[in-house]
């Protein structure tokens, strides 16, 4: 398996990221959509646990991510255009702000944070933090859901340039060079 990424494709550990990272976004917007449509019930009790802890880690990797796509910059492969290479970096601001906004929210709410056990954050006794907690108030939801958009936009557009043979970029993620 090859491990850095080409001109022609992508390597074993970008790969691993995208994918791996999908699957842990759409448990993320389940989380949401179980809680949207059926809260306080046996579903979402189930589901909503996860949310907060998943979201660290989704940041943790996005972060990794963003150093291994700047380490491999000079031979990935290249982006289609300039509303992909855009695109692009729309994902990755939203990947990076939805959980940096929450993190902010949970820290002035002045509770705890302890993801998987692991005390990250101490809560506080005493006011809240009004203005660390406003923007995540405002924002957090809603640009999980720009976020989802985004996402259902990316995967459209990589079904759309699936039937342009000169323009099928997804066997770059597959593992294959374009072409095969």
């Amino acid at each position: 398996m090859q491990f850095r990424d080409t001109q022609t494709r992508y390597g074993g550990l970008s790969r691993a990221f995208h994918w791996g990272m999908a699957l842990l976004f759409a448990w993320q917007f389940l989380t949401v959509i179980a809680r949207v449509l059926f809260e306080d019930s046996a579903l979402d009790n189930l589901l909503w646990g996860s949310h907060k802890p998943l979201g660290l880690v989704l940041m943790v990797l996005v972060v990794l991510r963003l150093f291994w796509a700047l380490a491999n910059r000079a031979s990935r492969p290249p982006s289609l255009n300039l509303p992909a290479r855009l695109g692009h970096l729309a994902l990755y601001l939203l990947m990076v702000l939805v959980p940096l906004l929450a993190l902010m929210r949970q820290y002035g709410s002045g509770r705890s944070f302890e993801p998987f056990g692991l005390p990250l954050m101490a809560g506080f006794e005493g006011d809240k933090i009004e203005w660390l907690m406003a923007p995540g108030n405002w924002l957090h939801g809603n640009l999980g859901w720009a976020l989802l958009a985004l996402i259902v936009g990316h995967i459209a557009l990589a079904m759309v340039h699936r039937r342009r043979p000169q323009d099928n970029v997804l066997p770059r993620m597959l593992g294959r060079p374009v072409g095969e």
